[in-house]
Parts: structure tokens; sequence; C-alpha cells
């Protein structure tokens, strides 16, 4: 625990920082109106807190900077309240009832312009869907198509292919039987495969859902989860990488985004924004950056994730802000598309 005059000096020495960019001096820090003491007692405390491991002192300068742990103090003692998200542009989402693909671009891109950096943002997994609609379209004889419009908007097609041509009023009852059957059901629920597999059913027309069935159980083990990325180019202008291998690793797991879904899973069990501060991310290619994220979605469930990635020597305040205030909206856009 620090001395809340340390305390103070770190908070000035951090925020400097990240105004600026430059190490900060006590003789600096000492101009300040809210620091009382001399340029000895700073300099004391400073060289205090680097002992602590809180500062680093570069051997080219008089001045420190913060350490990974200074930030993470800062970070978990020191931010002022965030309050309300900047004002710039808002975050409010007029979606309802839109496409959830939409909310998502919409959201990606808002947060990366009032934030100035990387903005990320994971898409509900088609499974967590209910059905909303269902049509059944004979296209030739032997050719149907099998159209599922999900409750958040998604729209899947599958054409299938008979032996023989199909009776246009098989067609028509399958229709009217899978909306009635179907309807508000999960993809992913079990009593969506008993009911696609109705025992009652006579011959014909069991053989008929068994043939369509794939339109809805295939579904979501060919569907990938979404990610909506914005900001790449702000992150690679504003932020000078250590070394080429560095930024090479962070275009890879942006390319290939298996290791950021998995990044970001670790927000699904938060209700409430955390950050990640360089060395405390598992992902090597996020070692010289933040993370500040938040899950969205469901009182009882979150869906997705929404998040930023910078430099460690980001707005934090206004970072934890714009990503609450950006999950808080969508949690509100998804509770009414979910709504049976």
């Amino acid at each position: 625990m620090l001395t809340p005059r340390q305390e103070l000096i770190l908070r000035k020495v951090v925020e400097v920082h990240l105004d600026g960019g430059h190490p900060v001096g006590s003789k600096a820090l000492a101009t300040d109106v809210d620091l009382e003491w001399g340029p000895s007692t700073i300099r004391y405390e400073l060289a205090m807190l680097e002992e602590h491991g809180l500062l680093a002192h570069p051997h080219t300068s008089a001045g420190r900077v913060p350490t990974d742990a200074g930030y993470r103090y800062f970070v978990d003692r020191l931010l002022p309240d965030a309050g309300p998200a900047p004002a710039q542009r808002p975050l409010a989402l007029s979606l309802v009832r839109r496409e959830v693909d939409e909310a998502m671009r919409v959201t990606t891109e808002t947060l990366s312009q009032v934030t100035n950096l990387l903005a990320i943002v994971s898409a509900p997994p088609l499974e967590t869907a209910t059905i909303r609609h269902v049509e059944v379209l004979l296209l030739q004889p032997q050719v149907l198509m099998v159209v599922v419009i999900t409750s958040t908007g998604g729209v899947s097609k599958r054409v299938l292919t008979f032996d023989a041509p199909v009776d246009a009023g098989l067609a028509d009852w399958g229709a009217s039987y899978l909306n009635e059957q179907l309807v508000g059901l999960g993809l992913g629920a079990r009593l969506l495969h008993q009911r696609l597999a109705d025992p009652s059913l006579g011959a014909r027309e069991r053989g008929f859902l068994a043939a369509v069935a794939p339109a809805f159980t295939e579904l979501t083990e060919t569907a990938e989860e979404s990610l909506y990325v914005d900001g790449t180019a702000r992150l690679v202008s504003s932020y000078r990488f250590e070394d080429q291998q560095q930024l090479n690793a962070m275009m890879e797991m942006l390319e290939r985004r298996v290791t950021l879904l998995g990044v970001l899973r670790s927000a699904l069990d938060k209700r409430d924004v955390f950050v990640r501060i360089g060395r405390e991310n598992e992902a090597p290619a996020l070692r010289s950056l933040a993370l500040v994220a938040s899950g969205y979605g469901l009182p009882a469930r979150n869906l997705g994730t929404v998040s930023v990635i910078g430099p460690l020597r980001m707005d934090y305040g206004r970072a934890i802000a714009s990503v609450r205030a950006a999950a808080t909206e969508l949690s509100r856009f998804v509770e009414d598309v979910y709504e049976p």
C-alpha cells in the first residue's frame, strides 16, 4: 500500500505521461499546484515508487515513466470516476428490430472513433438465436430452397435436391408445419430435433422433414463466430511497435481471430469492464498493449464482448467509460431482439 502522497505523485506521473508521452521529472511535478512539496521530496518519493516497481527510470532521461504495474495501480485505485461516456459521438443504438450484425458494425465503428483505438465486438453465437420464420420455396420440380430467419435478423438459405419431383402440396404443408412447430425454438434446442422427427406423422411427411432437417440441424455446426473490427490503421499508425515481429504477431492474431476470440471470452463471465495491461495479457501479441473489454447480453447470460486495444499510454478513463457504455447499449438492444 502506498501513502496518500505517493498515490498522488503516481497519479500525476501517469496523467502527465499519458498527456505528453515523455518521462516525467521531479522539477516538472514540483510546478503542479496540487503538489505542495519541493523537488527533493518529490524526487525521494519517485525513487520509492520506482523501488515498488510502479515507475521505471529510462537511462537516457532524468524522468520516470509508469510500468505495467504502475498503470495497473492507477486503473485499480487512482482512476477518477469515469462517469458517462464521452459525448463527441453518441453510442446509443437506435437499431431496434434491425439485424444484429448491423448493430455490431455500428458499435465497433463508433467505439473506435470515440476512443481513437482498435475496437472489436464479438457477435452472439448463432446457437443462442431462435427461429422467427421459415420459408419453403419450390425452385424446380426436384429443387427446394429452405429459408430460415432467426430472431437476430440472420437469414440462412439451404438448397436441397431430391431424386424425384416434390409435390407442391407437400412443400406447402412443410412450410406451415415448420412455422407452427419450430418458431420460437433455439437453433441448438433438443426440442427442435424432436419436432423434426415427430413419430405421429405419416411416412411421407416424416420423409420430407428428414430431407429438410439439415437446414436447421447443421446451421450452427457450419457457422463461425463473427468478430467486428475497426481501427486497425489507427493502432498501427499511433503506436510504435517494438519490432516487426511484434507487429506481425498482432496482424496475424487479427487475421486468424481464433486467438483473439479466446482472449475476448475472458470477458464473458464478467458483468463489468475488465482491463489487462501489458504482460497481464496471455497472448504474446498483446503483451506491450492494453486491453479494455466487457461482456454484453441478457440479464442471466453474456452473449458477446465489446473491447478496445491500444498502447499502454491510453486514456484509460475514456476507454473504460466508452466500453461500458457500448456494452450497456448492446445489452439493451439484444434484450429487445431476443425477447419472445
